[in-house]
């Protein structure tokens, strides 16, 4: 059945790859940016979007509600990435991290599900993150606010379950996309010539991961089953199976034994 959808950050990457997908199987795609000269020549809706900005979210949304009559699907999937030192991570770089990935998605849920509960349907995506699902090192506030993203869906979910709308999250690996070149990172700044080491070293090799990653279709093919599901699961990992397992060795193994071998595979010795 075809259904009205918005992704949001629809530019590159995974938006852009789920935005093509949706827009392959006979869905009305609306796929957003920040700027409408980043979505030039694309098979969807292009609509411009910040996810920071309670005016700009509620005219996309109104814009597609005025041209369509309704707005069945949500995919939050705008994001960014801030690395640096736990330790010492600026309060102001924090928060900027968290405005985009987790306040992003509160904004866009409170601005799409009032039209939602009004025919008791409808459902919400939120594109989280393994990362959502066990700390990164130097990674501490993306994960945090993937983190954040996934009690909120949980806590949304209970309080959506009469009415219809369904409340998913999607746990991605690895893909390509332009993350690593527009990621943020903070400036070490303290005397401490291990620590640095360790920093640049776990920073290359999650850029090295990036670099080889798989394309986004594969989860793009993913999202498009799980919109045409009539009951489809809480959550959802997606990836290539040496990153998917890392949430189930989580649950298994010793704490200390998980976190020496997430710091061997970053080359913190």
């Amino acid at each position: 059945m075809k259904k009205v959808i918005l992704v949001t950050g629809a530019s590159s990457g995974i938006g852009l790859a789920c935005a093509n997908a949706l827009q392959a199987a006979g869905h009305i795609v609306y796929g957003s940016a920040r700027s409408l000269s980043r979505l030039t020549s694309v098979s969807f809706k292009p609509i411009e979007l910040d996810v920071t900005d309670d005016a700009s979210a509620k005219a996309a949304v109104a814009k597609i509600t005025a041209a369509e009559g309704k707005l069945d699907v949500l995919v939050n999937n705008a994001g960014n990435g801030v690395a640096g030192p736990a330790y010492a991570m600026p309060v102001d770089d924090a928060k900027k991290q968290f405005e985009v990935n987790f306040f992003g998605v509160v904004r866009m849920c409170s601005t799409a599900l009032p039209g939602m509960l009004k025919t008791n349907s409808g459902m919400i995506i939120n594109i989280s993150s393994l990362a959502g699902l066990f700390g990164l090192p130097y990674q501490s506030m993306y994960s945090a606010s993937k983190y954040a993203v996934e009690g909120y869906s949980e806590s949304l979910r209970m309080e959506l379950r009469k009415t219809g709308i369904k409340v998913v999250v999607i746990n991605p690996g690895d893909f390509k996309s332009d993350f690593s070149q527009n990621r943020q990172k903070i400036d070490f700044n303290l005397p401490h010539p291990e620590l640095k080491n360790a920093y640049d070293v776990a920073v290359n090799s999650m850029e090295k991961d990036e670099s080889i990653a798989p394309s986004p279709d594969m989860l793009a093919k993913k999202l498009v089953s799980i919109v045409a599901s009539r009951n489809p699961a809480h959550s959802y990992l997606v990836g290539l199976l040496g990153q998917t397992i890392a949430p189930k060795l989580k649950r298994v193994l010793p704490g200390g034994l998980f976190e020496k071998l997430m710091c061997e595979h970053y080359g913190i010795k």
